[in-house]
């Protein structure tokens, strides 16, 4: 359920090694799926699918094994709200979603048993309707429920992908806030500064801004009782400069872009979780309070 660039990405690595998968678009994305199917342009090697099962219906397509759920944060709840249709009483629902809160916001809509948590680094967007570009990032989902017999199949799915590597994990919140703290720093540095990810790291007043948005997250996840394992700032930075120069966040691209942006989500829940615990985010609250301006999309 939302086939931009993650849900694009993912569904057509797992349609290519043999899953049988549907995906839920819309708009002229969704037209141009159901007229010439959907292509990946990746580095780990592109995908085309000529054919493919699309609609902006779920009751177009029915009970499923397992949803994959990567709608954008804002229209978490509407999507959530849609999800019927597709649940059998053996349906799992993960979620890939940036953030920390789109488990609770699933469990208001499916039983809490059946939502998975799951994270990914992968970061891609729609280069043109049909076109899913994969614009790198590592290729592996992390997912909570590793003893359920689902996920074990999709492990297996997964295993016969390229450019897919599934990492069942105990212990889902830990993965879950280490990518929030790392995901708000990047997408908020990379949005507010109007820049791929080598120029800010090359740049010294640059860094050190990006690196007070990590360093303001880690103290948060902190004091929500969720401290960083050691090491973290260098896994990070490792993880950052792995990617090409040019690569920033799909905010930062939506920004561009002009489409509504999870800023609200991202600096603006750093922002509201520093005020609730009593920790100064002076960095993610000026990144909220400067793109909040442009939160609802339009003229950037």
């Amino acid at each position: 359920m939302g086939a931009g660039g993650i849900g694009g990405y993912v569904g057509a690595r797992l349609a290519e090694a043999g899953g049988d998968v549907s995906f839920i678009a819309r708009g002229a994305h969704l037209a141009a799926m159901r007229q010439g199917g959907l292509r990946i342009q990746s580095g780990t090697g592109n995908v085309f699918l000529p054919v493919v099962s699309a609609s902006d219906a779920p009751a177009d397509i029915g009970p499923v094994d397992l949803v994959i759920f990567v709608v954008k944060l804002y229209d978490s709840e509407e999507a959530a709200a849609s999800l019927g249709p597709l649940i059998a009483r053996n349906t799992r629902v993960v979620t890939l979603q940036n953030g920390i809160d789109s488990i609770e916001i699933l469990s208001r809509h499916v039983p809490g048993d059946r939502v998975i948590g799951g994270a990914t680094y992968l970061s891609g967007f729609i280069g043109s309707p049909g076109e899913v570009v994969h614009a790198g990032g590592l290729p592996h989902i992390f997912v909570g429920g590793h003893r359920d017999p689902l996920i074990g199949e999709l492990q297996t799915l997964c295993d016969r992908s390229v450019g897919l590597e599934l990492k069942p994990v105990a212990d889902i919140d830990g993965v879950l806030w280490e990518k929030f703290v790392t995901l708000a720093a990047f997408s908020g540095g990379t949005s507010l500064m109007r820049s791929g990810i080598g120029p800010i790291l090359s740049n010294p007043e640059a860094r050190i801004f990006i690196e007070q948005l990590r360093d303001e997250g880690m103290a948060v996840a902190a004091a929500a009782g969720h401290p960083m394992a050691e090491g973290f700032e260098d896994r990070v930075m490792t993880r950052w400069a792995a990617l090409p120069p040019h690569g920033k966040s799909s905010m930062a691209n939506d920004l561009e872009r002009g489409k509504p942006i999870e800023v609200a989500w991202l600096s603006g829940r750093m922002h509201e979780l520093g005020m609730k615990l009593g920790v100064a985010t002076p960095g993610h609250t000026a990144v909220f309070r400067a793109l909040h301006l442009h939160a609802a999309g339009g003229a950037s």
